[in-house]
C-alpha cells in the first residue's frame, strides 16, 4: 500500500496557480461558495471574511457567497462575521452538538454554489489566494471531487512546528487501517475545495473526526484519484491546548471506526489527571461521543 500512496503523491500533488483570471476562465459560469465553520473566533473571522469579499467577491468575481456557520459561540463571532458581510447561520444550543462536522454539513446544506471551499476560521494573516489555489486543480481536472490544502504551520511562539495530532495520531491510524491515504501531507487540514453533489450524498462525522472521515468515505465511494492536494504555502493560526487536543484524538479514533465498520455512534473514553482541591493528583474519565450525521441527500 505504501507504493500506491507514493505513486498517488507524485501524481496528485498538483501544481497550482494564484491567477484569478485563469480560475475565472475555467469556472465558465459555475458558482463558488466559501464556507467557514466557526466557534469562538471573533479575533480572526472578520478579517478573513473582509479579505475574501474584497479580493474574490467584489474584485475578481470568483466567489458567489461567503457563509459563516457559527457553532454555539459564546463570543462575538457571529456579529463580527455579519459586520464583514458574510451570510451567517447560527447553530443553536438545542440538540446534540455536532461540532465542526455538524457546522460543515450545515454550510453544505445552505450553500448555493456548484463548487465549495471549506476554510478554517482561526487563520492569522489570511491570504485569499488560498481559495484560488484550491479551486484551480479542481477546475482543471473534472475527475476530481476534493482538493485538500497543505502548508507549513509555524507555531505562534516558535520557528516551526504544528501538526501534532496529525503526526502522533492521524498518520498512525492511516498507516494501520488505510495506508493508501498516507500520501496526504496534512490529512486533517481544514482547507479544501470540493464538488458539492458528491458531498451531499455522504454522511459527515461529528466533531473533529470530520476531516479524516471525509477522506475515508470519498476514497471508498469515488476512488483515490478523485482526491488531490495542493501546497498553500504558510498558514499561521491559533493552537489548541492539550486538553482540546486529547479530546480530538479520541474523536479521530472513533471516526476511523465509524467509517470503516459502519457504526453510527461511538462513545470513546479519555483518561485525564488533574490536581483536586486537596492538591492531590486525581484521575477522571471523560466520555466523548462521536456519531455519523446522515447525508443530506439519500
Amino acid at each position: 500500500m505504501f507504493d500506491e500512496a507514493a505513486a498517488w503523491f507524485r501524481r496528485r500533488t498538483l501544481p497550482t496557480t494564484a491567477d484569478p483570471d485563469e480560475v475565472a476562465r475555467l469556472l465558465d459560469g459555475r458558482r463558488v461558495s466559501v464556507v467557514l465553520p466557526a466557534r469562538n473566533e471573533e479575533a480572526t473571522i472578520g478579517p478573513i471574511v473582509k479579505s475574501i469579499r474584497k479580493e474574490l467577491v467584489e474584485g475578481a468575481g470568483l466567489v458567489h457567497e461567503v457563509i459563516v456557520v457559527d457553532s454555539r459561540s459564546t463570543d462575538a463571532t457571529a456579529q463580527r462575521a455579519a459586520s464583514a458581510r458574510a451570510t451567517v447561520y447560527r447553530i443553536g444550543p438545542r440538540g446534540r452538538d455536532g461540532g465542526k462536522g455538524g457546522a460543515m454539513q450545515t454550510g453544505l446544506a445552505r450553500m448555493s454554489g456548484d463548487l465549495g471551499v471549506f476554510l478554517d476560521a482561526d487563520v492569522v494573516d489570511f491570504d485569499p489566494a488560498f481559495v484560488v489555489r484550491l479551486l484551480h486543480p479542481l477546475l482543471r481536472d473534472p475527475s476530481l471531487v476534493l482538493v485538500k490544502g497543505f502548508y507549513d504551520r509555524p507555531l505562534m511562539t516558535e520557528d516551526s512546528g504544528g501538526g501534532r495530532v496529525t503526526e502522533l495520531v492521524a498518520r498512525p491510524l492511516l498507516r494501520r487501517y488505510e495506508p493508501r491515504l498516507l500520501g496526504f501531507t496534512q490529512p486533517l487540514a481544514g482547507e479544501c475545495a470540493f464538488v458539492r453533489e458528491p458531498l451531499l450524498r455522504m454522511p459527515f462525522v461529528s466533531g473533529y473526526g470530520v476531516e479524516i472521515g471525509m477522506l475515508l468515505q470519498l476514497l471508498h465511494t469515488h476512488g483515490l484519484d478523485a482526491l488531490a492536494q495542493v501546497d498553500l504555502g504558510v498558514r499561521r493560526h491559533s493552537h489548541q491546548d492539550l486538553d482540546a487536543l486529547a479530546r480530538m484524538t479520541v474523536q479521530l479514533e472513533s471516526a476511523v471506526t465509524l467509517c470503516l465498520e459502519g457504526e453510527k455512534h461511538l462513545a470513546g473514553t479519555r483518561v485525564a489527571f488533574f490536581r483536586g482541591a486537596s492538591a492531590a493528583v486525581e484521575m477522571r474519565r471523560e466520555r466523548i461521543h462521536t456519531w455519523m450525521l446522515p447525508p443530506l441527500v439519500s
